[in-house]
């Protein structure tokens, strides 16, 4: 069996794919992968650093709205759908299953014409263009909210990495919190904007780190590895405030954590909730509004809070924050309802649509 993987351009669509492809391998360490991708994407890191095959094919970026942009875009597919269509010949592949992006289109109409079965899964509230389309000639759509406009849709959550979807956070705590020089006791807020970080949340937490520290909250900051550390001095007996440019462990950051201040991203709503970390989501203010609908349900649940990025000062933070990581059963209650609602086993209800896909396709 050979299932080919359309998802390149941003760690929101690479990284539910080689979820699943690491599932996959589980079930079957013989099947083969290979992942589509464009010279521009993340993906030619974040695939090889894997194990898994990258095939190159070339970027056609797709509008986000009906634009006269849009007329142009057959013409331009033409190329790209072919060098899909090679990639589908030469590897034999059994199933396509497509997660956005840019390669996603020409994986999904290069596998309408060869007649290889389609899989959708869609990480976002608000699904782009490419799985509108793809989700017309789709075996089956996964979606990772209940409330999806996809038609057809099967919720399942999104795949994460195993050190995600296994992590039991009160057992790491201990490990965890000595591997970012943290009190084992003290409650403990961990920001981070994202893989490049958030400059406004950057300077709303250096702005109230200080209250926070006297009202014995601690501090775990990820700035982001392309924004200045700012200079702290942590006085004896104070809680400590960490600034680090990056962390590539995320799983130990969620185990040190009591609560977290973040955007809203697909990705981190998923993470966060598999693991019942509460959260207060700031939705990036640009874009199409997506980051709101990603966190609305587990905040409708009372696994978080949700505050527009204006409304994001270090006195929301003391009035809305503080309160909760004061509140020992507070905390338990926005934990226990993010975990009621967080999906740990995305991966594996995925394999199990591949198998259906493919299945199907052989009985017809």
């Amino acid at each position: 069996m050979h299932v080919v993987l359309a998802g390149g351009g941003t760690a929101g669509h690479i990284e539910p794919a080689l979820a699943l492809a690491d599932a996959l391998r589980r079930q079957d360490p013989t099947v083969g992968i290979t992942a589509l991708g464009t010279e521009r994407g993340l993906e030619t890191r974040l695939v090889p650093e894997r194990g898994y095959e990258l095939a190159l094919i070339p970027a056609v970026p797709l509008p986000r709205k009906p634009t006269p942009e849009l007329i142009t875009v057959p013409g331009r597919l033409r190329g790209t759908i072919k060098a899909a269509e090679q990639v589908l010949e030469r590897t034999k592949a059994d199933c396509v299953v497509g997660f956005g992006g840019y390669v996603a289109l020409p994986g999904y109409l290069a596998a309408k014409r060869a007649g290889v079965p389609i899989v959708v899964h869609e990480a976002n509230a608000r699904p782009g263009l490419a799985n509108k389309i793809g989700s017309r000639y789709a075996h089956g759509v996964a979606v990772s909210t209940p409330d999806s406009k996809l038609r057809g849709a099967r919720y399942i959550g999104i795949p994460l990495r195993r050190t995600i979807a296994t992590l039991d956070r009160a057992r790491v705590r201990p490990e965890a919190r000595a591997a970012f020089g943290l009190d084992p006791n003290l409650p403990t807020l961990l920001v981070s904007g994202g893989s490049q970080g958030a400059r406004h949340l950057n300077e709303v937490v250096q702005r109230v780190a200080p209250l926070l520290q006297r009202s014995g909250i601690q501090i775990l900051h990820v700035v982001g590895p392309k924004n200045e550390l700012p200079r702290i001095d942590n006085m004896p007996g104070m809680p400590p405030y960490i600034p680090v440019p990056y962390v590539d462990r995320m799983d130990l950051a969620y185990a040190a954590a009591d609560m977290m201040l973040c955007r809203a991203g697909a990705m981190t709503v998923a993470e966060l909730s598999a693991v019942g970390l509460p959260a207060a989501y700031v939705p990036l203010p640009i874009g199409n509004g997506e980051q709101r609908l990603n966190a609305q349900p587990v905040v409708n649940a009372g696994g978080g809070l949700l505050v527009d990025d204006a409304a994001l000062t270090p006195e929301w933070v003391q009035g809305n924050v503080l309160p909760v990581l004061a509140d020992p059963h507070r905390l338990y209650e926005m934990s226990r309802a993010a975990a009621e609602f967080g999906r740990r086993d995305a991966d594996d209800l995925l394999v199990g649509m591949v198998y259906e896909a493919i299945a199907a396709r052989r009985g017809a």
